[in-house]
């Protein structure tokens, strides 16, 4: 590898060596180390100037399954181009490959996490973007795997365009202000594609959570925007799309929920918006529990789900308004687009399995049709709070 004070300076002027420490120490700031190919096996790496350490393709930083591998204390670095492989896992701190300690401004593009404990670990940092990598977890359970993109107690960071499989949680966002996750596809993970608790003021979008043990949780949070999400095929016996818990002043935009066990989750969720999302061929579609108040679900699709909605209450504060329902069975006399009696989207049935969950393998008999159609004719038991009292009479998009 060779070092050089800025991008593009002739290479022949600067010294050959054969590590990455000795290339770091004698850089000078802003300036610029170029990792041939190779296998490269060193103690901890640490790089505490402003930087730049680009990976030719081939060039790998081995972690031999014992350390962390790189660890960022500067301000301004950029880490593009590498390969980290096998940190090895750790029950008493959490490994990472690549560690930013309370730094700022630093990009972290096109690099791969190979047999990683934690991938990225942003630690009091602030202003950094990380983007286009692409991360593997280690083989294990969730007690033995840690997380692909981590934040804790960080501002300002953007995690976009990256993909992260089979970790323990693909994105991690605790104690993190003024953040966004984009585009990234985060699949397989042991426990959760997002997790995130007391985070404010974040932004979720355009992301695609495909696949995990227990879905997207977020939590103990307020100001939070999440827009233009796929949620699929996060399936279990405690499995969500997505988890709302201790979650206010929130807005739920344009997401697709498709075929998870429970769509979306609301607990001790206030005075959330939860417009125009599609739910699609779920279990449950949404679960409102008694202690979520005052939300509005507006202008959402429901298709081909179980049950569209489902709640451990007959009271409920959240309010259903304008969606399109796919069981609806009502008529438009004035033309209006909107149906002329309201829809009771909490079916018997589905109170009954709140009460006794083995009652679920029923959901397909001909008993359970008939409570259906009692139900709807004399609608007594189902919650009056939870009725779409003017229910779209035309789905308002495609059904995908």
């Amino acid at each position: 590898m060779f070092v050089s004070p800025a991008p593009g300076t002739d290479r022949g002027r600067y010294p050959v060596v054969s590590r990455v420490t000795d290339a770091l120490q004698r850089v000078a700031r802003y300036g610029v180390v170029v990792v041939e190919a190779g296998v490269y096996r060193e103690p901890t790496t640490d790089v505490n100037a402003p930087v730049t350490l680009v990976g030719r393709p081939g060039a790998v930083l081995d972690g031999a399954g014992t350390k962390e591998i790189l660890a960022v204390g500067a301000d301004s670095v950029t880490i593009r181009g590498l390969t980290f492989r096998n940190t090895g896992t750790s029950q008493a701190t959490d490994r990472a490959a690549l560690r930013v300690v309370e730094a700022g401004g630093c990009l972290i593009e096109d690099n791969r996490f190979e047999n990683t404990l934690f991938g990225v670990y942003l630690q009091r940092a602030s202003s950094c973007l990380v983007r286009r990598n692409k991360l593997w977890g280690m083989e294990g359970s969730q007690t033995v795997t840690g997380n692909g993109l981590h934040s804790w107690s960080s501002h300002n960071v953007v995690f976009e365009d990256n993909e992260i499989i089979g970790h323990r949680d693909g994105i991690y966002f605790e104690f993190t202000t003024a953040s966004t996750a984009r585009r990234n596809v985060s699949r397989d993970s042991r426990r959760y594609g997002l997790h995130f608790m007391f985070s404010d003021s974040c932004r979720y979008e355009s992301n695609t959570f495909y696949n995990n043990e227990s879905g997207v949780a977020v939590m103990y949070a307020k100001y939070i925007t999440m827009t233009g999400n796929r949620f699929e095929r996060n399936r279990g016996s405690a499995a969500y799309g997505l988890l709302l818990k201790e979650i206010s002043d929130s807005k739920v935009l344009g997401n697709k929920f498709v075929e998870n066990s429970i769509g979306l989750h609301l607990e001790g969720a206030n005075r959330n918006e939860v417009f125009d999302n599609d739910f699609v061929r779920n279990g449950w579609a949404v679960r409102v529990l008694a202690g979520a108040e005052d939300n509005l679900l507006r202008g959402n699709l429901f298709s081909g789900n179980v049950f569209d909605v489902g709640t451990n209450s007959r009271l409920s504060n959240s309010t259903f308004e304008g969606n399109w329902w796919d069981r609806y069975r009502g008529y438009d006399l004035d033309r209006n687009g909107r149906g002329d009696v309201p829809h009771a989207p909490v079916r018997l049935f589905a109170l009954l399995v709140e009460q006794s969950p083995p009652a679920l393998v029923l959901v397909r008999s001909l008993l359970v049709d008939m409570l259906d159609v009692a139900e709807r004719v004399v609608p007594a038991l189902t919650p009056v709070t939870l009725r779409d009292h003017a229910p779209l009479m035309r789905a308002p998009r495609s059904i995908q």
